[in-house]
């Protein structure tokens, strides 16, 4: 399909600028992929009447880091850092703005947000340039223990103040490396996790580190999108539940898209969900058979993005564009912060 059959209306006032608090009470539109098209308007700490016990509930449990930092050239010049992932270790993948400001041999220090005071024993070095102009940055000092010194969270652009990093953060974060949260577990509370366990509710774990590429619009032939690579890892105990789930016809529900492509990444015909790491540059857009899923938790995306199209190839075109009309006549948030969207 063209890049405007995901296009939507969004009056500027329904993007969220702050979560709901508590976060369980943010709103939740149930939506199912058969039968008629009979939307329920509901609470997020509603999921456990959705769900059966032994059904499976799997969440990224990636942990978002401070990745905006503000690098000082010896000449006095400022450039923008934004990271992406560490290749080895000390050895960082990193968006710069303006990049043509530091070619390779550039040093760079850092600068307190605060007051932009240079923070001592660290510095970077620019190493590398790869194909799609992303930088190699070689860090001299401990980057992961200055990190919440130098850097900033790097909100999505459609957020317009500062959110604590806290609450840019799900419940259950363990795994460090995220530049943006894997939003849909921004919901989830320690009392709701609790009440899904207490109903039988099968909750595991995975992590994929979300990287800046969430932020990229698909811009052109859909068919032409590249997506960047993001690393995962599955958990044995967790491939085994996907699977014996599937197997024995329980709900296997992805909290978040992130979620759904690393499990989709692992899928191999005949195994099932594999376990391991891996990383993946999966774009799943219509038409897709999904092998790993039957049920998504997720936020409302971005007009023209690779997250809508990723619900549209799960809950069909259609429909997923008359839930988000719906959705929008009935003021839900969108986006981050904003409600949610169970489709079973």
């Amino acid at each position: 399909m063209s890049l405007e059959a995901y296009d939507y209306h969004l009056p500027p006032e329904l993007i969220a600028q702050e979560g709901v608090e508590p976060r369980d009470m943010a709103r939740m539109l149930v939506v199912r992929r058969e039968g008629p098209f009979r939307p329920e308007h509901r609470r997020v700490r509603d999921l456990p009447e959705y769900l059966r016990p032994g059904d499976v509930l799997v969440f990224n449990e990636s942990k978002v880091i401070p990745a905006r930092l503000l690098g000082q050239k010896p000449t006095g010049g400022r450039v923008e850092v934004l990271l992406v992932r560490e290749k080895a270790p000390g050895l960082w993948e990193a968006l710069l703005g303006p990049a043509r400001r530091a070619p390779v041999g550039t040093r760079l220090r850092f600068l307190s947000p605060k007051d932009l005071s240079p923070v001592p024993d660290l510095e970077a070095l620019v190493v590398g340039v790869e194909p799609d102009g992303v930088r190699l940055l070689r860090f001299q000092g401990d980057l992961m223990a200055h990190l919440e010194a130098v850097g900033e969270v790097p909100l999505p652009p459609y957020i317009r103040h500062r959110v604590p990093l806290e609450r840019y953060q799900t419940v259950y974060a363990r795994r460090p490396g995220s530049v943006a949260a894997p939003t849909a577990g921004l919901h989830f509370t320690p009392e709701l996790l609790a009440r899904l366990r207490e109903a039988g509710v099968e909750l595991h774990f995975l992590t994929l580190h979300v990287g800046p590429g969430t932020f990229r619009p698909v811009k052109g032939d859909p068919e032409r999108h590249e997506m960047h690579a993001e690393p995962f890892e599955i958990p044995e105990a967790t491939a085994l539940a996907v699977n014996r789930a599937r197997a024995e016809g329980r709900l296997v529900v992805a909290v978040g898209t992130t979620v759904v492509r690393a499990l989709e990444s692992a899928y191999r015909e005949g195994e099932g969900v594999v376990p391991g790491a891996g990383e993946t540059r999966l774009f799943i857009r219509p038409p897709y058979r999904f092998r790993a899923i039957d049920a998504l938790f997720t936020n409302f995306h971005l007009p023209r993005s690779t997250l809508l199209m990723l619900v549209a190839a799960f809950l069909g075109h259609e429909r997923t564009l008359e839930a988000y009309r719906l959705a929008v006549a009935e003021r839900y948030r969108f986006y981050s912060l904003g409600d949610a969207m169970l489709i079973l």
